[in-house]
């Protein structure tokens, strides 16, 4: 079975369409066509069915489909352990979101250097979404995300919780206009406590899906925003943010998330070393 088939397979199984399939590979939409044509040949059978709406599997597309899976977990397994650095037992792949990154997983990065060397490590940057999915094919050991996933096969462990809050720029004395305040992309749970918290706030003039591109913003600028209190700890401290009084606070979790099928001692390292991190972080 060529590996590509397989991949090409579960393109068009997560987009629904050959289409898209096809976009998402950067190949023609001939090309995934052929493919699957040499796929249902050896297996003799139809794995999707095609009409307007895109492509749907068939009863055979459906059994074949958790073995394409596990012939693409198994294959990328196989060629990460091939290609392991001299010195290193095994190799670690991790993602988390954009947001995540700086600094519980640079302080993650730096406790892994030096309590398990003989570790390799290999890193993503993706949305909560694709990182899931890399989860659930096989191809990332572990991901942190701020989401709390629910699905068949994954394990999420809480991490930490923290706190969105929202500051302000000084000086207090003079009030903020409401077009001042710079709504912030915290996924669609804060995003419903915040319009059931301020029902008659005013669409946002500005809004911005990253917390520190924001922030920058507010700064130059002027203005207010919701923020994770750790990261705006030392602005609060050195006063150039103050805090809202009484505006509410909204509860902002980080989980380690991973497959029931992931080896029991390398995730108690990971995760030893992510609340390693997260003590130094928050």
């Amino acid at each position: 079975m060529d590996i590509d088939v397989a991949r090409t397979f579960l393109e068009i199984v997560k987009t629904g369409s050959f289409v898209a399939a096809a976009a998402n590979l950067n190949l023609t939409q001939t090309a995934v066509s052929a493919r699957i044509r040499t796929l249902e040949s050896r297996l003799d059978r139809p794995v999707f069915i095609r009409n307007k709406a895109g492509a749907k599997l068939t009863p055979a597309g459906e059994q074949f489909l958790r073995f394409a899976t596990t012939l693409v977990q198994v294959w990328d397994r196989a060629r990460q352990s091939v290609a392991l650095p001299p010195g290193r037992e095994t190799v670690v792949t991790i993602g988390a979101e954009l947001s995540l990154w700086n600094p519980l997983l640079r302080h993650w990065l730096l406790w892994m250097r030096r309590e398990c060397p003989q570790i390799a490590i290999d890193t993503r940057i993706d949305s909560s979404e694709r990182l899931m999915e890399r989860v659930q094919d096989g191809s990332l050991d572990v991901a942190v995300l701020y989401a709390s996933p629910r699905r068949p096969g994954i394990i999420a462990e809480l991490l930490f919780e923290e706190k969105l809050v929202h500051a302000r720029t000084p000086p207090t004395d003079e009030p903020l206009a409401a077009e001042d305040h710079v709504q912030i992309d915290w996924g669609d749970e804060f995003a419903a406590s915040y319009q059931a918290a301020f029902p008659d706030q005013p669409p946002a003039v500005v809004s911005v899906s990253y917390g520190p591109l924001a922030l920058d913003y507010i700064l130059a600028a002027g203005g207010s925003g919701y923020f994770r209190k750790g990261f705006i700890r030392s602005h609060l401290e050195e006063g150039r943010l103050v805090l809202v009084p009484e505006s509410p606070e909204f509860s902002y979790s980080a989980h380690v998330v991973h497959s029931t099928k992931a080896d029991p001692g390398l995730m108690a390292r990971i995760r030893s070393g992510l609340r390693a991190a997260a003590a130094i972080a928050l």
